[in-house]
């Protein structure tokens, strides 16, 4: 169809949508910011955007679409560039015997109406939507999935039948049509839209996986060509300056790389399996602020007490979760909070994530003997104010840090625990002794990383059997009734996942002088009833419930991220039989 000229203005005005002084006002805006007419309406509130659209779709007789509830034809989607559908504000929505349907925010724009009849080689039927929504499904539905596919595909047609030429392949390095290298790039480019944090390359018998971790989540794509993969971890492995002919060890390596400006850091972990060659990518972003306690998501219950902890003179702060929970951003959220001309901070790591101006750090090699403990000892000469170590592995690093954390240093470390109260039991069973760990310890920060419910498809969630029982162990069966549960049942824009983004959830366990008198006599039965009788300590999955209670998470995602923590809540209601047995046995105590 043709597009209409239309003015907007008059059309509202007519319409009664908006008065003769707010289309005045607009266009007084309009001229001097040269934004268009409609999103100035919206922005100064003379009407919603809904109410636009769809007075607009009536006028011009075509549908309006909501693009967060359909699904894409991804060979439809391709029949337009990218850049032209930024360009224009278009989007291919379906191809049928009807020809091409395609999404406009601006459908009355013939000028950019006659190019897409230029570049898809037909008129196509128009549909109007959403400025922001077509923007933001344009940055979901033009992955490199395909490109992906397409290069690998070339790729092993390259390769043909025998062996690949190591040599050709080191000779190609700088060669950008190389088509191992543009499946690099293409991958790479993938990753970083979607923000994954790690990229898998997982040979197969007759295939190749490469699977990317999305909030916590590995989505999988395959390749069919297994061959594919030997050509791909090579390359890796000579941008990491790695050993290509050695295929029986695993290898660890790092580079650099610039990905839609976006600066990339790239941790290369190889180990052999079955079929090849297991390659493993942690992707480093480094072009993204680090991030600080004010865009971290922290509670003010959380984060008022441990700034109070940070800025400490001396003393340790220990962060714990499993890999993966965020424990890392944390650590630099404080050393970002304390870096100042007056601060001197030491880091050791491994390796060195991000880099921070005005901080000393070490990255540790075992293979020349620079493991933790010895670069720790020789930081504590280094005159410094706050020291990091990136992970407590061993006896003697614990022990170092805890007598660094006695002699007037502020310690920030990691552990691998499930929950605050279990960090004493793992610092004991690493050899600490009591009474250096009731002197240091000041606190200790454990989180996980829960997946936010996609904005885009909430709804109210019913909740499972199985769901009620557990959240049972938290909540009243008043208060689960009570609250209005979400969930999310996927769109365009969370990848049908229901999820889109994650959110920390965090407990704070605060070193009070009862706990203290417990670890120093290693008493653990009374540090955790200690540690539950603080009311200023709230139990991690209390936490995560909370959060799902808001609507900001699921009751499925809060038992995902809980799995083997102990509750740590006392039951909201007692069973009666449970509160007879208790009293008989009272009754036996007293007749003994």
């Amino acid at each position: 169809m043709k597009a209409k000229r239309v003015k907007l203005g008059a059309l509202l005005v007519d319409r009664k949508l908006i008065s003769e002084a707010q289309l005045t006002e607009a266009l007084a805006e309009q001229k001097r910011t040269g934004r268009k007419l409609g999103r100035v309406l919206t922005d100064i509130g003379a009407i919603s955007e809904s109410e636009m659209h769809q007075c607009l779709a009536e006028y011009l007789q075509i549908p309006f679409v909501d693009l967060a509830h359909m699904s894409f034809d991804p060979k439809a989607v391709s029949r337009l560039p990218e850049n032209h559908a930024r360009r224009y504000r278009a989007l291919v929505l379906k191809a049928d015997n009807r020809g091409l349907l395609v999404g406009m925010a601006d459908p009355t724009d013939i000028f950019a109406v006659d190019e897409l009849t230029r570049i898809l080689g037909q008129t196509p039927r128009l549909a109007l939507a959403s400025e922001a929504d077509l923007l933001r499904t344009i940055d979901v539905v033009y992955r490199h999935t395909d490109e992906i596919v397409s290069f690998a595909e070339e790729l092993r047609e390259e390769l043909g039948e025998g062996d690949i030429d190591l040599e050709a392949l080191q000779a190609e390095e700088g060669s950008p049509d190389a088509p191992v290298i543009k499946l690099i790039q293409s991958m790479f480019m993938d990753a970083v839209k979607v923000q994954a944090s790690d990229i898998h390359i997982e040979p197969d018998e007759t295939c190749l996986r490469i699977r990317q971790r999305i909030d916590g989540i590995l989505q999988e794509q395959i390749i069919n060509s297994r061959r594919v993969a030997q050509a791909l971890v090579t390359r890796l492995k000579l941008m990491c300056g790695l050993d290509i002919a050695e295929k029986r060890l695993p290898q660890d390596g790092r580079f650099s790389i610039k990905v839609d400006q976006h600066s990339v850091d790239v941790r290369l972990s190889t180990m052999p399996i079955q079929y090849g060659e297991s390659a493993v990518l942690r992707l480093l972003d480094q072009t993204n602020n680090l991030a600080d306690f004010d865009n971290l998501g922290m509670p003010a219950t959380i984060l008022e007490p441990l700034l109070n902890l940070i800025e400490r003179s001396a003393g340790m702060v220990l962060v714990t979760g499993p890999t993966g929970s965020g424990k890392t951003t944390t650590l630099y959220a404080a050393l970002n909070h304390l870096n100042t001309a007056e601060k001197k901070i030491i880091t050791v790591e491994d390796p060195v994530e991000y880099r921070l101006e005005r901080i000393n750090q070490v990255q540790v090699n075992p293979k020349i003997g620079l493991t933790f403990s010895t670069v720790l000892r020789t930081a504590l000469r280094q005159d410094p104010d706050v020291v990091l170590v990136g992970e407590m592995r061993d006896a003697e690093t614990v022990e170092i840090g805890l007598r660094a954390a006695m002699t007037g240093h502020m310690v920030f470390s990691t552990l691998h625990t499930v929950n605050a109260v279990a960090t004493i039991h793992r610092l004991l069973d690493m050899g600490a002794e009591g009474y250096l760990v009731a002197s240091s310890l000041q606190g200790i920060v454990a989180q996980r990383l829960a997946r936010k419910i996609c904005e885009h498809c909430t709804q109210s969630a019913d909740l499972e059997a199985n769901q009620r029982a557990w959240l049972g162990r938290v909540l009243t069966p008043e208060a689960i009734e009570a609250t209005d549960w979400q969930e999310g049942i996927g769109c365009t824009y969370c990848n049908m996942t229901g999820y889109r983004g994650r959110i920390g959830i965090y407990e704070l366990l605060q070193i009070n002088a009862d706990m203290i008198d417990a670890i120093r006599r290693e008493d653990l039965g009374g540090f955790e009833q200690h540690a539950h009788d603080d009311p200023t300590y709230i139990p991690i999955v209390q936490a995560a419930t909370d959060y799902a209670s808001a609507g900001v998470t699921s009751v499925e995602e809060v038992i995902r991220i809980s799995s083997g923590i102990d509750h740590g809540v006392p039951s909201p209601s007692k069973d009666p039989l449970l509160e007879d047995l208790e009293k008989l046995d009272e009754l036996e105590q007293a007749r003994a």
